[in-house]
């Protein structure tokens, strides 16, 4: 199986045709041209990749324009990619790539980040890479779906969550996605967590994330099903309660209804973290918090986007 190397060649709108055409001239063959519209249809086509695109990566990408060709991983390919770019005064980066490499371009837009005060999200692929100090990592792999940490609705529950998980205790995660929060939750000290998603394949990926961390079903359940309207799953969920931290990281049509049923989770002090509450219905599903006899006991926001803590009254 050949090995190629991705050739990318920086630029602007403005300039892109020029360069095109001086790679040509120098014998580059089969140019990909990529500009801001480019990637905007890349995310719509991989959206299967992610649940929200950061706003942080959108301005990043903003007016940015690309020529990329290709070239065998070998010294031939690199004369011929020495050739293509003599003379072109710009921003050059190689990648290597395998023929089922293809599939994953999408991985160059993912980063790790840090989050909060303690924790620090990584990419599978950039797991042997140091941890910045005083940090946690959370290895995730956000090729499988669901969350992967960069949106601020995500973020925000995380900062709370660090501030708020104690050694030993037990999370429950409704909506848990690809599990990053209950997974963040053990290794920030929770002893055991318990994740659940109305799709099933977020059974799967959450126990793969889990497993990347070390973290095996031991201390790590998850369940598929819809915790609305299925009572047996709520029998077996509340039965390996009580939790300390439950956690919602969905939307307020969903977190409204749930806040109905926090009672039967919540241990006696113990604290319902929800999020992905766009910021103009944030006093709605406090007012439902508090109905549903919860105490608000922190409001935080960020982009557009609330989250609040609340405990049993």
């Amino acid at each position: 199986m050949d090995n190629w190397l991705e050739v990318t060649v920086e630029t602007t709108d403005a300039q892109m045709d020029d360069l095109a055409a001086r790679l040509t001239m120098n014998g580059a063959e089969g140019l990909v041209l990529e500009d801001e519209a480019d990637f905007k249809r890349f995310l719509e086509e991989n959206r299967q990749y992610w649940d929200y695109v950061d706003d942080a990566l959108l301005e990043r990408m903003k007016g940015v324009a690309r020529v990329k060709f290709y070239v065998t991983d070998d010294d031939a390919g690199r004369a011929r990619m020495a050739a293509a770019l003599a003379g072109i005064d710009a921003p050059v980066s190689t990648v290597p790539l395998k023929e089922e490499d293809w599939a994953y371009g999408w991985q160059k837009y993912y980063q790790p980040m840090e989050v909060g005060e303690k924790l620090y999200i990584v990419p599978e692929w950039e797991r042997e890479k140091p941890v910045p100090q005083g940090r946690t990592a959370v290895c995730l792999n956000p090729g499988l779906t669901f969350g992967t940490g960069s949106h601020a609705s995500t973020q925000l529950c995380l900062g709370l969550l660090e501030e708020r998980v104690s050694p030993g205790e037990r999370v429950l995660d409704l909506g848990c996605g690809s599990g990053i929060l209950s997974i963040a939750a053990l290794l920030l000290g929770a002893r055991e967590a318990v994740g659940v998603d109305i799709d099933p394949k977020a059974v799967d990926v959450a126990y793969e994330n889990a497993a990347l961390n070390g973290i095996g079903r031991d201390r790590y359940t998850v369940r598929a099903g819809d915790i609305l309207s299925d009572a047996a799953l709520v029998k077996e969920i509340a039965g390996k309660g009580p939790y300390q931290t439950v956690l919602a990281n969905i939307v307020a049509d969903v977190i409204i209804p749930l806040s109905a049923q926090a009672h039967r989770f919540l241990a006696p002090g113990g604290v319902f973290l929800c999020s992905g509450i766009i910021d103009t219905r944030a006093d709605e599903v406090a007012g439902a918090l508090e109905r549903n006899g919860l105490r608000i006991l922190a409001r935080r926001e960020r982009d557009g986007w609330c989250a609040l803590a609340a405990c049993l009254r």
